[in-house]
């Protein structure tokens, strides 16, 4: 989704995103931990319901679908965030494909 759909239906529910963006730049943010694939989860079926962890709805405008996706979310966000930046990732997270399954 492209930034100019996310403005459109974040302003359908009465966000302004670019009074937010605007607002963040003037905010020191720390990112403790970044966990945005907890929201669904990339190696489970979507259609199916939550089965454990930080069960979320996952019914965002723009949540990450892909683990590329989610990648891209980060560099956003820190492009966004002022000053230097902390950030405290979980290692147990893995990208499965058909290569390398396990």
């Amino acid at each position: 989704m492209s930034y100019a759909e996310a403005k459109t239906r974040y302003a359908a529910i009465g966000v302004d995103t670019e009074a937010a963006i605007a607002r963040l730049k003037a905010v020191p943010i720390s990112l403790h931990c970044w966990q945005g694939d907890d929201v669904r989860g990339f190696d489970t079926d979507p259609t199916k319901p939550l089965t454990g962890g930080i069960q979320t709805t996952g019914n965002y405008p723009g949540r990450a679908r892909t683990p590329e996706e989610l990648m891209a979310d980060i560099d956003k966000v820190l492009s966004l965030c002022p000053g230097t930046k902390k950030i405290n990732l979980h290692a147990s997270y893995a990208i499965f494909d058909e290569e390398n399954p396990w």
